[in-house]
């Protein structure tokens, strides 16, 4: 029974802590090749052999530190064994073992709740998707207590300053892996599909042989001009708020792109969320309209080329309250996106905090690719505010008058 929870016996080498004497272990990875497990057996191994008492573990949101760093298959709960398995308490965030040892759970959307927080080792999940950079700031100022405090970045890699400085910084100990590792474990649909999706192309060198791309140079977007670009937050009087959807119509659980942006007093776009979601159309269809409300948005602006009257149905059905407008594309995807990129150029675009997703998007997309959901999202969000009936979109009549 023990030898079943020996990680040791079961581990790759690129899977277990390196020698020496380090402060940040950043695994960068692609999907698939087991960066949750080693997360969680180094979690483990400091607690049980009591050189932690206190960790901290962070995840890019709440859902995603519950949902795999805790409670997935691969996560904490999963991999103890039973006589040593902690006690989880989802109120009050917090992983409680047999020898006292804890580890409070934390969410890198909301910085603040790291401040003043101390404890002697941490692991953080997915950093270079975290939508603000001073969360990872915060963290590492609460990483004083015990001997060696240490840190375990696990992590698909971008090219963000977090990552490219974590990477630069001396005490620092890297390790790079793929997703073909740990083919040996991966479900053959999961590999199929993973491969299917990105083989062949610039991101799948990201997404499958964790390689930090350099900008796409026939992109319309660049990085460095979106991270000059770059706030903390938006404007507190807004002009306007859309929510843009570019909708899946299939009931397979495609990806619906969903972007939130405002107009700002000072005639500049934030963009203020990235709510994009793979389900079904009632799915993306609650997502759009919560955030809505959540953002107190004056409209909805979906694409209707291929969903037509489906799609304000979809968004009526969960509240038939909104105030929508349906879109119609009557010129190409590169038509529709060049003025929106010059409004970036104009420096007059903000992100507020770090999208990865849609940035990955943007910095890959060439104007004669299929482009992708988040983007085109954006897009649509963009062009309501900011170009208005300058811009050549027929728009469709709404069904509710």
């Amino acid at each position: 029974m023990a030898a079943r929870y020996r990680w040791t016996l079961r581990a790759r080498a690129n899977q277990l802590p390196p020698a020496g004497d380090w402060r940040t272990w950043l695994i960068l990875a692609g999907r698939g090749f087991g960066k949750t497990r080693a997360g969680a057996e180094w979690v483990r191994a400091q607690i049980e052999s009591g050189r932690c008492r206190r960790m901290i573990l962070a995840a890019r949101t709440t859902d995603d530190a519950r949902d795999v760093m805790v409670e997935g298959e691969s996560g904490i709960l999963a991999i103890c064994p039973p006589w040593n398995r902690p006690v989880w308490r989802p109120s009050t965030r917090m992983l409680k073992w047999p020898n006292g040892a804890i580890a409070m759970v934390y969410s890198a959307d909301k910085p603040d709740l790291f401040r003043g927080k101390q404890c002697d080792g941490a692991w953080a999940d997915e950093l270079a998707a975290w939508r603000y950079p001073e969360a990872w700031d915060q963290l590492l100022l609460g990483l004083r207590l015990g001997a060696d405090p240490r840190v375990v970045v696990t992590t698909t890699p971008r090219p963000t300053p977090v990552i490219k400085e974590l990477m630069a910084h001396p005490t620092t100990v890297v390790t790079r892996g793929s997703t073909y590792d740990n083919r040996a474990n991966l479900a053959p649909a999961f590999f199929e599909g993973i491969i299917s999706r990105y083989e062949g192309t610039r991101l799948g060198r990201q997404e499958l042989y964790a390689e930090i791309l350099d900008d796409n140079p026939n992109a319309l977007w660049q990085r460095a001009q979106i991270d000059k670009l770059r706030v903390k937050e938006a404007p507190q009087e807004l002009q306007r708020v859309v929510v843009a959807i570019d909708p899946s119509v299939t009931t397979t659980g495609d990806e619906a792109g969903i972007i939130v942006a405002g107009l700002g007093p000072d005639g500049h776009g934030y963009v203020l969320e990235d709510a994009t979601i793979r389900g079904s159309p009632h799915t993306w269809g609650s997502r759009a309209v919560q955030a809505y409300h959540r953002h107190q948005a004056d409209r909805i602006v979906a694409e209707v080329n291929n969903g037509g009257e489906r799609v304000e149905l979809t968004l009526r059905t969960v509240d038939d309250k909104v105030a929508y407008k349906a879109v119609h594309a009557s010129r190409g995807k590169r038509t529709r996106a060049e003025p929106i990129a010059a409004l970036y150029e104009q420096g007059r675009v903000h992100h507020v905090g770090t999208f990865a997703e849609l940035e990955d998007e943007m910095c890959d997309w060439e104007p004669e690719m299929p482009s992708p959901n988040r983007m085109d999202a954006l897009v649509w969000a963009l062009t309501e505010l900011m170009l208005g009936a300058a811009h050549h979109v027929e728009y469709a009549p709404n069904l509710w008058g």
